[in-house]
């Protein structure tokens, strides 16, 4: 059987590293994408096709696009949108170009290399293109606004993809996981710097690790029939359930609390 090839954005660390490793086990030819040099030398010593690949910067994107399709010679399994960042802290302290950065990052970066790499999947007639995105992508807390909204924006993007890409054999699929243990909480940028955004404690009985989220990303890639959205985490899916069936202003009164 021929080798698929997946291209994975974020591998610097977290659920992008973990699942190029584990990826790259079962068979996959794994092209791990990151920004920073340091990590572009761990990844290709651990026998990653490496691409440096800056999701806030066109030309990035471009040239880790053609680099993609030069490796795979136009033979593109799989996209993991992967890579992100939050940008924490209530509305009135987040700038404009602040809040261009968080959707530079995690919505139109995603939309360009999306594009720049699609036309050689449709020719295929076959491929997935999996999202990551987050429990913020269909709820809002007070401080997530900004990561919220570039979350929810992901998700409808990913919604009409799917519908445009109907009968092309390319299953467009959306992971919406909940706390995770990884280095995002520490990476996050807070606005307010006197008064941070946490997680709540509760939360913490609800974290999952990135091994928790593997067969999620081996169902997305390996099923006839790929879900649309995957919530993990009791917490996620509970939650979901309440947006569905209670009033919003019972949802809100849950989800108000200082932070």
């Amino acid at each position: 059987m021929t080798q698929k090839n997946i291209f994975i954005t974020g591998c610097s660390s977290g659920i992008g590293l973990n699942t190029a490793r584990n990826l790259k086990k079962r068979g996959y030819r794994v092209l791990a994408g990151c920004r920073k040099n340091e990590d572009l030398v761990k990844l290709a010593a651990e026998g990653f096709d490496a691409i440096e690949i800056d999701l806030d910067d066109s030309h990035s994107i471009k040239q880790a696009a053609n680099q993609i399709l030069a490796l795979t010679q136009n033979k593109l399994y799989a996209i993991f949108n992967n890579a992100g960042f939050g940008v924490y802290g209530y509305l009135n302290s987040i700038t404009r170009t602040q809040l261009e950065q968080q959707f530079s990052s995690n919505f139109f970066g995603v939309h360009e290399l999306t594009q720049c790499l699609l036309p050689a999947m449709i020719e295929q007639k076959e491929g997935r293109i999996i999202q990551t995105s987050s429990i913020m992508g269909f709820i809002s807390t007070p401080g997530r606004g900004a990561y919220a909204a570039s979350k929810y924006a992901l998700e409808a993007w990913s919604d009409a993809l799917r519908l445009e890409l109907k009968g092309t054999g390319i299953q467009v699929s959306l992971i919406e996981p909940g706390p995770v243990q990884t280095q995002f909480t520490q990476n996050v940028n807070q606005t307010q710097k006197n008064d941070p955004i946490h997680n709540p404690s509760i939360a913490t009985k609800f974290t999952v690790t990135p091994d928790d989220i593997l067969p999620i990303i081996y169902h997305a890639l390996e099923s006839k029939h790929a879900k649309i959205r995957y919530k993990i985490s009791l917490m996620t899916k509970a939650v979901g359930i309440l947006k569905r069936l209670l009033p919003d202003k019972l949802m809100d009164k849950i989800l108000q609390n200082k932070h």
